[in-house]
């Protein structure tokens, strides 16, 4: 059985889409950078810790394999999580306004006596945005609980003007790579 260390609603329906066949396992894993680690160290860390944390709750479950992924937008070497509120989001999409920006996707694949991974990355340029632009997202609660605070797949669409890399990957689970990876390849 295939399990997903993750309640993200995106990141179901991605694995969904690629017709994996699947059960989500609520992890509590912290996230937070530690000084002096590179973001991709960071993200990578990150899944890894919620691919472990979900196996260890299904480790006797014979066949069990769990998926655990991190998707963080990266400024330079800034690391934008979610935002913590209205205003943090704010300031996060001013930053990134007018700016290319990487988003790393890493996802790894425990199961019994073996760990994998994949990582995609991305570029992607926002255009210039004016304070009404980002005033209105804000509000529109689209922002929050996103890397960024922006989702490609809803209204922030209109702020991309060049993706190069995986559009999945943005949103939070790249399906090339995860599907390589559970493919064994």
């Amino acid at each position: 059985m295939l399990y997903l260390a993750s309640q993200s609603p995106r990141r179901r329906e991605l694995l969904g889409q690629i017709g994996e066949d699947h059960r989500t396992l609520d992890v509590d894993v912290e996230e937070i950078r530690q000084p002096g680690e590179a973001a991709k160290a960071y993200v990578s860390r990150v899944a890894r810790d919620k691919a472990r944390a979900g196996f260890a709750r299904v480790a006797g479950e014979a066949g069990a394999r769990v998926l655990g992924a991190d998707t963080e937008v990266i400024l330079g070497d800034e690391v934008f999580g979610k935002p913590r509120d209205h205003d943090d989001a704010v300031a996060m999409l001013r930053r990134l306004a007018g700016q290319e920006h990487r988003v790393l996707s890493v996802v790894w694949l425990v199961e019994q006596g073996a760990e994998r991974c994949a990582v995609s990355e991305s570029t992607v340029r926002f255009a210039r945005l004016s304070e009404a632009a980002i005033g209105a997202y804000v509000a529109s609660g689209e922002c929050m609980g996103k890397a960024g605070a922006y989702a490609i797949q809803g209204r922030a669409a209109t702020f991309i003007e060049h993706l190069a890399g995986s559009y999945s990957g943005v949103m939070g689970l790249p399906l090339y790579e995860t599907s390589q990876l559970l493919q064994g390849q």
